[in-house]
């Protein structure tokens, strides 16, 4: 029986209700629910397939820059993270920790991993010895837990997944080249698998992880104009070596502390990508992490030869690479329509009896709504030109948008106007942090990222000279 009852339920509109609409899709969707435990979420298949793809390309990009994944324990003891001194009051209030096991007190207290550097530094101090046994590249691929008070699916939960890179190097200079190394290819991955664009650069010392050196971040820009920080790399000297006495014996038979790094990425990234691209009608995936790729709509289904020749189609595509469902369910053609669009589904194929007499069949963008007659014949290549011009439609989009919204300020009151119309704002500072909690104060906007170029000569707060030039913005 058609169901065309069923179709799907509206979504908030997202113009004036951005953070109803996040929370429509990501349910309606189906991409993830609400978990039993406050601020925990429980991430459904298809959510999860999002996931597993940006697993697949990341890891893919780790191992080519000489990474090996290893995995390190859930629980670590609390001397473990007392030992950095910045480190434990960085982290101090987001850890939860466990004091009963196998019902008595423990000895020691244990805290659920908000971060690995304290057990892996832990670890490496016990594994390397001499210069030889550098450098160090290790990636793990688990979850951790941070006790958040305010939380929103993907983008802020007490428990979500992640990537994190840790690695060890005989000198300065090693350690540098890494942080960035690592930056850039984050950057490379945002732009060429998630189609969104990112503003990369140093953090200010308030904004650094607890215990770096140097924090690099990559900012993104969301439909409402906030900045989402989808991704850091940490240079941090010799602060975790020295903590942790991860030493070595170099060629010139001194011992030396190393110096290490570390970087993530997590399941925000899923968010990023539903607040970069989603439109009214819900979620629009870039086609290279987008679990299903092409969906096919018989039309007339119980026509003759209409059934047949959408499963025979379903078989090329799938042998081409392309991830592909065939929804031969009883629903309507117009509920099937609404149902694959809300979930972000990159093309469309419409295949009937007179598609058929043709010898074509009817694709529709999901990223424009443009719709196209390819052959039939020649479906593989049709489709997979179609795919790619979607992936560089939808960066080159995000793009123009992203930085048709960056303004310049001079005064608060121009930068507090710029983030009140949903920009970044480039502005002077003086480098005085007294002058960077102002424009929070002020305009509830924080530094993001160093900009490239220091353009601004003054700053934006007390009008001295400008040390830097940076991005403001109001962030999530």
């Amino acid at each position: 029986m058609a169901k065309d009852s069923q179709f799907v339920s509206q979504i908030a509109d997202i113009e004036t209700d951005f953070p109803q609409w996040y929370s429509d899709v990501v349910l309606k969707t189906k991409l993830v629910d609400y978990g039993p435990v406050k601020g925990t979420m429980v991430i459904r298949p298809y959510g999860y397939a999002i996931w597993e793809n940006i697993q697949k390309e990341l890891d893919k990009r780790f191992k080519e820059t000489g990474h090996e994944n290893a995995y390190f324990p859930l629980l670590i003891p609390m001397s473990f993270m007392t030992k950095e001194s910045e480190h434990v009051e960085g982290f101090a209030p987001e850890v939860a920790v466990v004091t009963h096991a196998g019902g008595e007190k423990l000895a020691e207290p244990l805290c659920i991993r908000p971060t690995s550097e304290t057990i892996i530094g832990t670890m490496y101090a016990k594994w390397i010895q001499s210069y030889r046994d550098l450098p160090v590249l290790m990636n793990q691929w688990a979850n951790v837990m941070r006790w958040e008070k305010t939380t929103r699916p993907f983008l802020r939960t007490s428990e979500f997944l992640w990537q994190e890179g840790h690695t060890v190097h005989a000198t300065e200079e090693e350690a540098m080249e890494e942080t960035m190394k690592m930056l850039g290819v984050y950057e490379e991955f945002a732009r060429t698998c998630l189609a969104m664009p990112v503003l990369t650069g140093r953090k200010t010392e308030k904004e650094k992880f607890a215990g770096a050196v140097a924090t690099f971040g990559m900012e993104a820009m969301m439909h409402d104009g906030k900045s989402l920080q989808a991704g850091t790399s940490h240079y941090l000297g010799q602060n975790f070596s020295k903590a942790f006495d991860i030493k070595f014996l170099d060629k010139d038979g001194t011992q030396k502390y190393a110096y290490t790094t570390s970087w993530g990425v997590s399941t925000r990234l899923i968010g990023a990508i539903i607040m970069t691209h989603g439109d009214q009608r819900g979620l629009v995936l870039p086609p290279v992490v987008a679990p299903v790729q092409v969906v096919i709509v018989p039309i007339a289904a119980k026509k003759p030869g209409v059934a047949e020749a959408c499963a025979e189609l379903k078989v090329r595509l799938e042998k081409a690479g392309i991830r592909v469902v065939l929804d031969d369910s009883d629903n309507s053609p117009g509920w099937k329509f609404n149902e694959w669009e809300m979930k972000g589904v990159p093309v469309r194929i419409e295949l009937g009896p007179r598609d058929l007499e043709a010898g074509k069949m009817l694709c529709a963008r999901r990223d424009n709504h443009e719709k196209t007659e390819l052959a039939l014949s020649e479906a593989e290549e049709g489709v997979k030109a179609l795919l790619s011009d979607i992936q560089r439609n939808m960066y080159e989009r995000a793009k123009e948008r992203m930085e048709s919204r960056i303004v310049t300020a001079g005064s608060l009151d121009e930068l507090l106007s710029g983030v009140n119309g949903g920009n970044f704002v480039r502005a002077g500072w003086c480098g005085c942090r007294e002058c960077e909690d102002k424009v929070k104060e002020f305009a509830q906007a924080t530094a993001r990222v160093f900009a490239k170029e220091d353009t601004e000569k003054t700053c934006v707060v007390c009008g001295k000279p400008a040390a830097h030039t940076v991005i403001f913005a109001r962030a999530y």
